[in-house]
């Protein structure tokens, strides 16, 4: 998703949604949820008896009218033995369906509820494959700050022309067509988009273009499709004045397609610019996270009216062909004015977001941490660790501590924005404490490839670091993810200084984290914990304790002499 920055503005609204409120040992107010939260959010049983395999998605908007009109063809699969279930589609306001065809040929009842419509399904059998051809249309809601408020893009170019996409991550893909609206079931085998458009327009989708033809009405259609697991709010219309170029990236799991969709002004600087980002984000990533996870649709990188987003194999781009977030930079260190944010970041989401993708949208921590630290990991490739550290620890001006990272699970919740800065310092804590950048390394490779195309639980990430690190992260997690409290390293030493004592503060019970000082040859390996501790050290070992050099590498506060 868009940079957190950004999105401080708007932390007070996300506050309100934050969950349960961990300070210390009392617990804040939860918030009201709502049935249709419910509906929302969590695995109804209408929702649970069948896994989608395909969406094949067909819309035609009309600019002047602001409404669309299409067919949502979903092929599922029968789970769980249906015998007078309903199945649960959503589709939000003011969209409305208009019929429902089972296996193309019986229509079958529905009754609306709020945004969520239960369809009265016939008996079917467990294993079975079906499709449901799902009719709507109807004026649909539009974005008016996008992608910070979701909707249909009704925009213009800078010449006036047409200029048409969406943006829907965590108010859901529902908000412009039919589906099944949470994280957690992908269609296993793809989706493919087909956009009838006029003639005078270009229009681009996830993957790969599989049929384009003139209608003879002043219309044309394009189909795009991917064959990879895909999450709903990725599938995306960009629809515009567009013209292609194209090259093709040797990256780590051989010949990869790269193409620029970009409006016909663009076209020139585009050429100039955006190859260079995308070859050091490609040789950075790859290195660090593993092979791009989607060599199969390609890399597109696509010319958007909103600051960017980060649709699968289609990530739009809006930064205006300059370094930083808009010519600024979120570091404050230099270092974000060296790359542009929007490729580095967005496409960062297609190893954490894309391709690792959370059953619920309160562990959206895993897509946006991880790829925040993305950033840093970029800088460490490309310009060197110490401006990695630098950038990190630059971005850190950005945590709030409002709120908890991880609200409430099953009502489409979402955490504090701190799950970008704070997230992201959490993990580069954890790497310091290893001091073993070849595990680290491994680990997030790991992650990547244990996890290919899978949805997943925050836990499943937490435990598979903790297994490969051979260290209980669990209270870590636990201490930066549900609580706002940022841990204390005290410490102090004996008269003669041949022993330190230490322990942490201000962190829930049993918090315990490594912490490796190093400098020039020097080191010493701590594992503090919530009650005192005491080694023996010396005199180069002793001088390793700075609280401003400890509080440049860990995200904690460092209390020196505390007894």
């Amino acid at each position: 998703m868009i940079m957190y920055s950004i999105r401080l503005f708007i932390s007070a609204c996300i506050s309100l949604l934050a969950g349960v409120l961990l300070t210390g040992s009392a617990l804040a107010q939860k918030p009201a949820y709502t049935h249709a939260d419910t509906l929302r959010g969590s695995i109804t049983p209408e929702r649970s008896w069948w896994n989608v395999l395909y969406y094949a998605i067909t819309v035609k908007p009309d600019e002047g009218s602001k409404t669309i009109t299409g067919k949502n063809s979903l092929r599922y699969q029968v789970t769980q033995a249906n015998k007078g279930r309903k199945m649960q589609l959503d589709l939000q306001k003011p969209l409305v369906i208009d019929s429902v065809l089972w296996d193309g040929i019986q229509r079958v009842p529905f009754e609306k509820e709020g945004n969520a419509w239960h369809v009265w399904m016939p008996e079917q059998q467990k294993g079975s494959i079906h499709r449901v051809d799902i009719y709507y249309g109807g004026k649909v809601h539009e974005a008016i700050r996008p992608p910070w408020d979701g909707g249909w893009v009704w925009g213009k170019d800078s010449l006036g022309r047409p200029y048409m996409t969406v943006a829907c991550q965590g108010l859901g893909a529902s908000i412009w067509y039919p589906c099944k609206d949470h994280q957690s079931d992908e269609p296993d085998s793809g989706a493919s988009l087909t956009m009838i458009v006029p003639d005078s327009l270009v229009a681009v989708g996830n993957g790969r273009l599989q049929h384009k033809q003139s209608n003879g009405d002043g219309t044309t259609t394009y189909t795009w499709a991917v064959v990879n697991p895909i999450s709903n709010y990725c599938i995306i219309p960009y629809i515009g004045k567009y013209v292609n170029f194209s090259e093709v990236y040797n990256g780590e799991k051989g010949p990869l397609s790269v193409n620029y969709w970009v409006l016909d002004y663009n076209q020139a600087r585009a050429k100039e610019y955006m190859p260079t980002q995308v070859h050091n984000m490609l040789k950075s990533f790859e290195y660090w996270m593993g092979p791009y996870p989607f060599y199969e649709d390609g890399y597109q990188l696509i010319d958007a009216s909103h600051t960017g987003m980060e649709h699968q194999s289609a990530v739009s781009y809006g930064n205006r062909y300059a370094f930083g977030y808009r010519g600024r930079d979120q570091s404050n260190s230099g270092l974000g004015l060296k790359f542009d944010f929007i490729i580095i970041h967005e496409s960062g989401h297609e190893w954490f977001g894309n391709n690792i993708t959370t059953n619920d949208l309160a562990d959206m921590w895993v897509h946006e941490s991880f790829t925040n630290y993305s950033e840093t990991l970029f800088a460490d490739y490309i310009f060197g660790e110490e401006a990695g550290n630098a950038y990190n620890y630059g971005i850190r001006a950005g945590i709030r501590n409002d709120a908890p990272i991880i609200p409430v699970y099953g009502v489409n919740a979402q955490g504090s924005g701190d799950m970008y800065p704070k997230g992201g310092n959490m993990l580069h804590t954890i790497r310091h404490g290893m001091g073993n950048d070849s595990l680290f390394r491994s680990i997030i490779r790991g992650l990547n490839s244990t996890f290919y195309h899978t949805t997943v639980n925050a836990a499943d990430i937490e435990n598979y670091i903790s297994k490969r690190a051979g260290f209980d992260y669990s209270k870590v997690f636990s201490q930066y993810l549900l609580t706002t409290q940022i841990p204390r390293f005290e410490y102090y030493f004996s008269a003669d200084k041949k022993q330190v004592s230490y322990r942490y503060a201000n962190c829930i019970k049993g918090f315990t984290m490594p912490l490796l000082l190093q400098q020039a040859g020097v080191k010493i390996k701590l594992i503090p914990a919530d009650s005192w501790k005491s080694q023996p050290v010396n005199s180069e070992q002793a001088a390793l304790f700075t609280p401003d050099a400890i509080q440049k590498m860990y995200y904690l506060k460092v209390v020196e002499g505390a007894q």
